[in-house]
């Protein structure tokens, strides 16, 4: 099990980009949040087997490439916090 921690620039605040990546998780085997961050960014914390997770990144990009400018990626060992995908702020 993994954590990556991610961090969406360009047009993802304000466009239901939280609800789309909860939406997302929800059907992959993953738990972590999504939240607004003030400098604009979304942030998402997700657990699960890597190849879930990088399946899971991919599809997000092909669904919302207009508003992802950029992501930036953090990968750790999972910590087992997380019981499902939640949304945050």
């Amino acid at each position: 099990m993994q954590r990556l921690t991610c961090f969406l620039s360009g047009r993802v605040q304000g466009v239901g980009m939280r609800y789309t990546v909860h939406d997302l998780a929800r059907q992959y085997p993953v738990g972590g949040l999504v939240e607004n961050l003030d400098d604009g960014r979304v942030r998402i914390v997700v657990e699960g087997p890597l190849e879930v997770l990088d399946a899971m990144l991919e599809r997000l990009m092909e669904i919302a490439p207009g508003h992802i400018q950029k992501l930036d990626r953090f990968q750790s060992e999972a910590t087992g916090e997380f019981q499902q995908f939640v949304i945050r702020r």
